[in-house]
């Protein structure tokens, strides 16, 4: 199994249940086929850098997951035919990527929450 990471944007005008019913719609996709989610983010309601399909804003949602390589073309077959979803990335992780994605995500677990009165 091969370690991958996807990217996507989601549609402005879905509302929170639409949202994460689309999320789980591709989690499912990839635990169906054996696969397993290591970690998952979701990074909310953001600009974008140009509009895409008359929207200047999405919701950005990442998944790092491993799956057999023969199953991710029916994962990102998916993206492509589910009109909720914008844009999409999916990348390979090397041992490197790998390396930074677990030390990031340590380095944000442990760092110290601001309350609302120091921010």
């Amino acid at each position: 199994m091969n370690r991958y990471e996807t990217v996507f944007i989601m549609t402005p005008v879905l509302s929170e249940e639409q949202a994460t019913e689309t999320v789980d719609k591709f989690k499912g996709i990839i635990t169906s086929n054996n696969g397993n989610i290591v970690f998952e983010d979701s990074w909310g309601l953001k600009k974008l850098a140009y509009p895409i399909q008359k929207k200047t804003t999405g919701f950005y949602h990442l998944i790092e997951f491993e799956v057999d390589p023969e199953h991710l073309r029916q994962y990102e077959t998916e993206f492509r035919r589910d009109e909720r979803i914008i844009r999409f990335l999916t990348t390979r992780m090397e041992k490197h990527h790998i390396t930074y994605a677990e030390s990031r995500r340590n380095k944000k677990a442990s760092a110290p929450k601001q309350t609302e009165t120091e921010a």
